[in-house]
């Protein structure tokens, strides 16, 4: 009787450990799409953030399944930073991927996107949400069932003209727009730590609209 309680602890012990080091692990996938020719257009700007983050924790992206993938690690956290190699419009694919690989629930993921509809260099963290149109989104949206997943919009502005706008988010940045990245970057990665380490309300409330 005694040997079967203490399997049954056991047991129960390390399920809980499992659970407990599954929520200690975050998904955040920056949207763009792969190639020299994207890499410093307003619709990579998911990609520039990861990248940012990557170099000033000196860590190196691997090439794996559907992506590039590189972990951070933050007091007792693990960030899976996963930019998609299957190009903006199938972005969902590889994000189903590595949430059911890495065993990742839904609320640990963070989805980071430009956005049209924001000033440039504005902030919005939401958890649910419409695509707006952004092919990206309808995809994660199309592969997940589900609006209900935090994302991370990065306002380009709208600043162009009448049938120009694909010409518009796949332009490169301004020299006004290069000059502020900078800090952008640096506050845009603050943002994602504290994602995983304060909780999306409280990053919300601390970030949004900076």
């Amino acid at each position: 009787m005694l040997g079967l309680l203490r399997k049954w602890f056991n047991s129960t012990v390390k399920t809980e450990q499992k659970k407990e080091d599954t929520m200690k692990k975050f998904l955040i996938v920056g949207l763009g799409n792969i190639g020299e020719k994207y890499a410093e257009t307003r619709h990579n700007i998911g990609f520039k953030i990861l990248d940012h983050i990557a170099e000033n924790e000196t860590l190196t992206f691997e090439t794996l399944k559907l992506g590039d993938v590189a972990t951070l690690k933050v007091k007792g956290r693990n960030l899976i930073l996963l930019k998609p190699s299957t190009y903006m419009n199938l972005s969902g694919k590889a994000v189903k991927y590595w949430l059911e690989k890495e065993k990742i629930p839904l609320e640990n993921l963070l989805v980071v996107t430009d956005d049209l509809n924001l000033p440039f260099g504005t902030f919005r963290l939401k958890t649910k949400g419409s695509d707006g149109g952004h092919n990206g989104l309808k995809d994660l949206q199309d592969k997940l069932q589900t609006t209900k997943y935090n994302r991370f919009r990065f306002g380009i502005s709208d600043a162009f003209s009448k049938g120009r706008q694909i010409d518009y988010v796949l332009g490169e940045w301004d020299s006004e727009e290069n000059s502020k990245l900078k800090e952008r970057l640096k506050t845009s990665a603050e943002l994602i730590k504290s994602f995983a380490l304060a909780g999306v309300n409280n990053t919300m409330n601390e970030f949004n609209g900076k």
